[in-house]
Formats: C-alpha cells, structure tokens, sequence
C-alpha cells in the first residue's frame, strides 16, 4: 500500500477538507500537458493541468486519428449541448488509419466574430479534455492559457467550467478581466474580453462577447465558480492584479527566467549575449518578501524541480512549486515518442542544450527552444520551411485603411505581412509555433508532396531532475517524478 505523500495528503484523506497542492504540475502546450498527465498528477492529490491551448483544432485532429480508445467519444456523450457533440462527430470523427496520408482537416481560424457552431466546437473541445483530466477521482484539475492568445480564451473557459475545472492558470500577459469573467460565467451571465487591435484610434475598444445563455435553449446552468492563479514574473504584477483585476485572484504563480516556454522580458533596456539570448539579471527575480506582503499563496515555478528546490520554496513562504519540463518528459505526456526518446538520449549523455530565443516566437516574447537534431531548431531546416500561416492562433489583430479588422502574424510569408502593413524586419527569425507544436506531439500537418511539418520543442534550462529520474532506467510516469519531489525517494539506486 502506498504511503502518503505528505502530511498534506493524509489530512485530504482523514479530514475531507481540501488543502492547497505542494506541486503543481505545468500546463504545456500544446497537447504536452494532456488530460492523461493531468489525471495522473491528480490522483496523487496535487494540481494537475491540462493546457487549452489551440485545444479545438487538437480535438478534431485526434478525431481524424481515429479517437484510439474511444475516450474522446466517451467524454463527448457527457457534454450538455448533445447536438454539438454529434455535428463533430459527423464532421471530423475518422475510424482509426482512414485518413492514412491525407493533410488534416482543418477548422476555421479566429477572428472578432465567430460562429455559434465554432463556439460550441470549442467549448466541446475544452470540456472534453478536462472532463477526461477528471474522470474516476476526487483529485482537482486546472486548466491553463495564455492571455496573448485572446480570441479563443472565453469559449475554452466556458467550456471547462462545464466540466466543472477547479483551477484556471494563466500568463503571457496582464489576465486583470479573467476573474470576472469567471465569476459571469458562474452566473451564466455574458462575459466581455478585450481584443487587442493595432492601429485603433485613441481610446478606441474593441471586445468579443461570450452568452452562455444563447447556447442553452432553456436558460444556461449555474457552474462551479474556479480559482484563478495567474502567472506572473514580478511582485509588482502580482499587486496589481491583487488590486486591480475586476474579480477574486486566489493566488499567484511566480515564474522565474528559467522556466520554460514564453518568459517574460528582461526588465529595462534588453541586452542579448553571444547566442542572442536575452541577459537577465537579479532585477528580473520577484521579490518574495514582497509576495509574502501580499497575503495570497503563491507557488514558485523555474528551477524548482527537486526535493530541495520544493523545502526552498517552502522555508520562502510559498505553498509549492509548479514543475514543468519534469512532466514533459514523462510517460503519460503529449510529446510525441520518437521526440521525447531524442531528447532523453541527449540528457542521458549531457549534451542538451536550452537557447532563450529572443526572437522564435511570434508573440515578442522570449521563448525557450530545445536544440534537437532534425526540428526547427535547426537554422537548416527553419529556412527549409516553406512559411504558411493556417492555424492562427498568434495572429494580432490590426485595423485596415478601409476601417475594418484584418489579422497578421509575423512568421507567416513575409510578402503577405508586409502587404498588411507590417515590418519586414518583424519577421526575422520568427518561427510558427502552431504547426511546430502540433508536430511535438504527433499531429504534424502534411503538406505538397508529402512533406511533414517539423517540430519545435520547449522545455526549461534546467534538465538535471530528468537526469536523476533516468538513472538505471529508460523512462519515468508521473507518478516516479512525484515520489522523488514529495517523498525524496531514491532514484535508480541512488539517493536523488
């Protein structure tokens, strides 16, 4: 029989009453942090999380793949709108190898104005996953998305709130209408959110609008009102959100300059050493006496990954850590086999090597690049690829001469950017993160003549704990790398 935890997990299991988690593990995306990491971390009685990101086109992709296991079709007889769940069916669900070497089917990008239908995909999509996350235990999910990636943000809210999602985590920008938001969908109120619109005439707003209510026949249901956790990289944001965000905050997660995925710039004037990597300094670190100050709980994530990173951050004040690449490369993640054999190999043998690239990333935010033979992380291929825009989630919006919103992303082709009124030097060295993404965990595109999109992986600079889970052994679950952060167990025959 196993032993608890901690001394946290016994008073979950003796008292009944919930505890915060000690860790909660990092909502990747896209498809990394999938339901079945999440659920694993979950039983165990921390938080895990499921990332949203581009989660619609991920669920009709994995439908064109034949739903192995059935689990997608299973959650979809749950969602409450059952014609929605058929019209997906209907239009994307393929039986297993049917669609061979076909390109994927593909859904509509985002813009302003959607459709219901493409709406309610959405939300299916979202509840699906997180109904899955849930299934068959009492532990508690979250769902995590990045505020920069604004349009698809109210359906993929909504739709977890239907499957009753505890947690909701988001960074990559200022999240100050989220909990308000979440509050009126609690309500089955109409939520706003602002859209970001470049060339917008001074104090212009543009927003898009969410009505549960016109998606519901007889009125929409109360939900479970989620806890919100931003993700934030400085004390500073944090009290302004504390302050300032139009709802409830129920903590923080504070990110450091190691962790992986997007960061945060460097603060003042950004300087890049010899790789091109953006310098941080001690002024990029939160001040965590100044986090204590604020009264909220609040996890600790970059670097943290350890028995001793977890006492750390315990004897600083915080709750836990959130761990991020430790759960990327372990058993039940999305990344695709052959990437995550490739990647273990080169910890196994210390040659991985984590770039901060200051420009891959469409958004302008750092973003942090696994160099992995054949991906796009190497310049070769990059230049290889021929560009192509037709996800679109990182699109911005920008307002046309003719008074109307278009929307343009800086790694699609450069002719096609420039035409819509954007710098051709804004499109050097960006990367398209949607379709490398995907490629990660198995659901590359193919394109003219056979060629298959490549990835581009992410992870955080520190490898050392997949070093110590891989001692003596070829991989690790979940649950291994929870009995080495909360128990400090031993580790292939050796204290970790």
């Amino acid at each position: 029989m196993r032993m608890f935890d901690s001394m946290q997990e016994a008073d979950v299991m003796n008292t009944g009453q919930a505890v915060l988690p000690r860790v909660i593990q990092g909502g990747m995306g896209i498809g990394v942090s999938n339901w079945r990491l999440a659920r694993a971390v979950s039983m165990r009685g921390q938080l895990g999380v499921v990332s949203g990101t581009c989660i619609d086109s991920l669920f009709v992709r994995r439908l064109q793949d034949g739903d192995i296991g059935g689990h997608l079709r299973r959650a979809m007889e749950h969602f409450p709108l059952p014609e929605v769940s058929a019209d997906a069916l209907r239009r994307y669900f393929l039986p297993a190898g049917e669609r061979g070497d076909a390109p994927y089917r593909l859904i509509s990008m985002w813009k302003e104005s959607m459709s219901a239908a493409r709406l309610q995909l959405t939300m299916l999509a979202s509840f699906v996953e997180v109904y899955l996350a849930k299934e068959g235990h009492g532990g508690v999910v979250g769902l995590n998305l990045l505020t920069k990636v604004q349009l698809p943000n109210l359906a993929t809210l909504y739709g977890a709130m239907l499957a009753s999602v505890d947690y909701v985590l988001m960074g990559a920008g200022i999240p100050k209408e989220i909990p308000g938001i979440l509050d009126a969908f609690a309500r089955g109120c109409a939520a706003r959110l602002r859209f970001d619109v470049d060339g917008l005439e001074r104090g212009a707003v543009r927003e898009v609008e969410l009505d549960p209510a016109q998606h519901f026949t007889a009125g929409a249901p109360p939900l479970h009102r989620p806890k919100f956790l931003p993700i934030v990289s400085s004390h500073s944001l944090a009290t302004m959100l504390a302050r300032k965000s139009n709802g409830s905050v129920e903590g923080f997660i504070v990110e450091g300059p190691t962790a992986g995925g997007h960061n945060a710039p460097p603060r003042g004037k950004t300087e890049l050493n010899d790789e091109g990597e953006p310098i941080y300094s001690d002024r990029d670190e939160a001040d965590l006496g100044e986090m204590r100050a604020l009264g909220y709980p609040f996890w600790l994530a970059g670097g943290t990954a350890s028995p001793e990173g977890l006492e750390a951050a315990l004897e600083a004040g915080a709750a836990g850590v959130q761990v991020g690449t430790l759960f990327a490369y372990s058993d039940e993640s999305g990344l695709e086999p052959d990437i995550k054999g490739k990647v273990l190999d080169q910890v196994r043998a210390d040659t991985i090597h984590v770039k901060t690239d200051a420009k891959a990333s469409p958004t302008g935010f750092p973003f942090k690049v696994v160099e992995v033979p054949e991906t796009n992380s190497v310049q070769m291929w990059y230049e290889a690829r021929k560009r192509k825009c037709d996800l679109g989630y990182l699109r911005t919006g920008y307002q046309r001469d003719d008074g109307r919103i278009g929307y343009r992303c800086p790694a699609e082709p450069v002719d096609e950017y420039v035409a819509k009124g954007g710098l051709a030097e804004d499109t050097i060295g960006r990367k398209c993160l949607c379709n490398a993404l995907f490629a990660n965990i198995g659901h590359a595109q193919i394109r003219d003549e056979g060629v298959v999109e490549r990835a581009l992986l992410t992870s955080g600079n520190d490898f050392t704990p997949v070093a110590r889970m891989l001692r003596e052994r070829e991989h690790y679950s979940a649950d291994d790398a929870l009995d080495y952060l909360l128990l400090g167990a031993m580790v292939g025959g050796a204290a970790a």
